[in-house]
């Protein structure tokens, strides 16, 4: 949160800038959006998911607030579809962080298995600092649920993950994580134990998202020398695309040739996005900034090498 602050009044003292990709959490959103739009810089973010950031009660000062990527209404709906209906699991415990990330999806996972006939056997919290998770866990196994679910992040989950295991009452339960720890370096951080482990993420699959993304990996694997790994980046890449496109729709020039972009104008352009086909798909954006057609998976670490990591045969795709 602090680093949004800073970033957002950085960012809000140019007076050249009119809209800014970002930023990459929410927990930086929620502080940071508000400067940035006092300064009328309009915001895309690629990777904020908080279901907060668009909802209909935000205030005006997220007017100037918008995003690519999927709100976590959808991704813990998927979650809870996934655990109940495919695991045919009845009883569910969550872990969240506090931040408006996690605690939005654990909500989110939970309010969505309720509704399925499940049992919320607990929902805790921890602290993203926190190393020892064997008294958090031990309270959990009290409850006896049959599966995990912690969107939190990557430090965090690795030690949940390492510790789940060795705690009387857990050594079967299953465990599930989510896109903040959809990385190569989860595997480093949970080691062997991530094995069998779960995370729903957006659903990258080329089959999914179509030959324009295809096309996508293979330029930047041509020009890097690797596929993109970030969960989100051709979330970042619809980003910049609607923002160009609505400054030429908007960007003015008078007769010295000087370029003039209307801050409000951008803003009003950018939310009128419309049917756009991007590299997730159709983009639209709504009154609040939802504007992805969101696209959610859930896989399973079938390795612990990072090395072996490829999105979709390992972590293997498994829904839907």
């Amino acid at each position: 949160a602090e680093g949004g602050v800073t970033a957002a009044t950085k960012l809000s003292a140019n007076k050249n800038i009119v809209a800014a990709i970002g930023s990459s959490c929410s927990s930086e959103a929620v502080p940071g959006a508000p400067i940035l739009w006092k300064a009328g810089i309009v915001t895309v973010s690629p990777s904020n998911t908080a279901p907060r950031l668009t909802d209909a009660k935000r205030g005006k000062d997220f007017d100037g607030y918008m995003r690519t990527a999927h709100n976590d209404l959808v991704q813990g709906k998927v979650a809870a579809e996934f655990v109940r209906n495919r695991l045919k699991l009845g009883r569910a415990a969550t872990i969240h962080d506090g931040s408006p990330y996690a605690e939005g999806l654990a909500n989110a996972f939970a309010d969505n298995f309720k509704k399925l006939g499940g049992t919320m056997t607990s929902q805790e919290a921890i602290s993203p600092t926190d190393t020892d998770m064997r008294p958090m866990l031990t309270k959990i196994a009290a409850g006896r649920p049959e599966i995990i679910y912690y969107p939190i992040f990557i430090a965090a989950g690795g030690f949940v993950t390492r510790q789940a295991k060795e705690v009387s009452g857990l050594s079967n339960v299953k465990l599930m994580s989510a896109d903040g720890t959809f990385s190569p370096d989860f595997r480093k951080a949970a080691g062997d134990s991530v094995v069998g482990v779960y995370n729903t993420s957006p659903d990258l699959s080329p089959e999914v998202l179509g030959p324009a993304y295809t096309s996508f990996v293979a330029k930047h694997e041509k020009k890097y020398g690797e596929k993109p790994i970030s969960a989100f980046h051709p979330h970042a890449y619809d980003a910049a695309m609607i923002i160009f496109r609505a400054i030429e729709r908007v960007a003015k020039k008078d007769s010295a040739g000087n370029l003039y972009i209307g801050r409000k104008a951008l803003r009003d352009a950018l939310f009128a996005t419309k049917g756009y086909k991007g590299l997730t798909g159709t983009i639209t954006c709504n009154a609040t900034g939802d504007c992805a057609d969101p696209k959610i998976a859930v896989y399973q670490h079938l390795s612990a090498d990072p090395a072996k990591w490829n999105a979709g045969t390992d972590p293997k795709k498994l829904y839907p």
